[in-house]
């Protein structure tokens, strides 16, 4: 698939988008098997918000991304990485003292090993007791450059990983949320992350998530955190937000407005080569739907599209089509788009005529012109669909 060019942020303007939480350092390993067993790590860089970040500004919508790194040379990377995405890092506090968070990911494979995971298994070891992003607070709003993009912010996201790093942390989030603005989204994701939550009391969630416009929920996580991964019951277990948008893993996502208003939108088929970063891409995508003004089918049909996107390249960021091509999928009938495959070749289905085939340089700004398909029933997914998976 095309990669579009690193968006320029003084073209995309001042930030109207903020996402405020940790990121950190990554070692990928170099072969499958027990850590004990791998030669080299390949670093990387990741992390929710940051990844929603990169994701919006992909998508046209300049935004910054908040948050503590400490002054080393992961920190160092992670800085650069980001801002090389196009992001506005000008708020993210350098900490002498803590040092940068870092995960090592450990794949499993079939090398008989006993400690080996297995193939198609893994797990993530987390550093990051301590670090700087956990000393976040709510004197971020006492920095200048912090408070500026906030002040100016249309959309802020954020998410529960950081209510789970400390009570600094819990505290910032609180009063955030308790700052609401006539004329700012407030977007919040579970990113619900049991080994965080070890020695928390999850408890302090809930009141966080009601608290958000827009509330995203993954079904399986909202299954484990709250007892049911149902969108009705969860419209009902958080009434505040203005939407509950329910990602149903490999098959469809359903946005539940307040007035009780439900609309579900199919998976997009896609030869995943890899899932890491979807969810975040999903968001962002929605999120841009939602800053542009698009109706809700179309949202998740956004939302569908830049997790597509992720699937099919390796890390976390999505590599997103031309806008001719974006276009031509939101405003898609519900079969046409049933029928779209999403590979790492490319883009096929009967919305793309030959002239629209994605090639080329990739556009910034997939705002459909057409009216919106009608509603209908969403047909029955395949097995390869996914709806913007972890």
């Amino acid at each position: 698939m095309p990669r579009q060019d690193t968006p320029d942020p003084a073209r995309l303007g001042p930030p109207t988008a903020v996402c405020v939480g940790e990121s950190m350092a990554v070692l990928l390993p170099d072969r499958p098997g027990p850590l004990e067993a791998v030669e080299n790590f390949r670093l990387s860089v990741g992390g929710a918000e940051s990844n929603v970040a990169g994701a919006l500004t992909a998508l046209g919508v300049p935004t910054a991304w908040i948050s503590r790194v400490g002054d080393d040379g992961f920190g160092r990377r992670l800085l650069a990485e980001v801002a090389a995405r196009g992001v506005d890092v000008s708020a993210v506090s350098v900490d002498p003292h803590r040092p940068t968070g870092l995960y090592l990911k450990e794949v499993g494979g079939s090398t008989g090993h006993r400690h080996d995971l297995g193939p198609g298994r893994s797990r993530l070891h987390y550093h990051r007791r301590g670090s700087a992003a956990a000393a976040l607070s709510p004197a971020l709003l006492d920095d200048p450059a912090a408070a500026r993009l906030l002040a100016d912010a249309r959309l802020l996201h954020l998410s529960g990983i950081t209510a789970a790093l400390s009570d600094d942390c819990l505290a910032l989030l609180r009063t955030l949320l308790a700052d609401r603005r006539p004329d700012r989204l407030v977007s919040f994701d579970l990113n619900w992350r049991p080994a965080l939550w070890h020695d928390r009391d999850p408890a302090v969630l809930p009141p966080l998530l009601d608290a958000a416009g827009v509330l995203l929920l993954g079904a399986d996580e909202a299954e484990a955190a709250f007892g049911t991964g149902d969108p009705a019951a969860l419209r009902r277990r958080f009434p505040t937000p203005a939407t509950v948008v329910v990602k149903d893993a490999a098959r469809t996502v359903t946005a539940l407005e307040r007035d009780g208003t439900a609309i579900a939108e199919p998976a997009l088929a896609v030869e995943v080569v890899e899932a890491t970063g979807a969810g975040d891409a999903f968001a962002a995508g929605y999120l841009a739907g939602a800053l542009r003004g698009l109706d809700q089918r179309r949202r998740l049909r956004l939302g569908h599209l830049s997790a597509a996107c992720a699937l099919t390249a390796h890390g976390d960021q999505a590599e997103l089509p031309p806008s001719p091509v974006a276009t031509a999928l939101l405003n898609a009938s519900p079969a046409d788009w049933a029928a779209t495959r999403v590979t790492a070749d490319g883009i096929t289905g009967p919305a793309l005529p030959a002239r629209m085939a994605p090639t080329g340089q990739s556009g910034t700004d997939p705002t459909p012109t057409s009216p919106s398909p009608s509603p209908s029933t969403s047909p029955s997914p395949s097995p390869s669909r996914t709806s913007g998976a972890r």
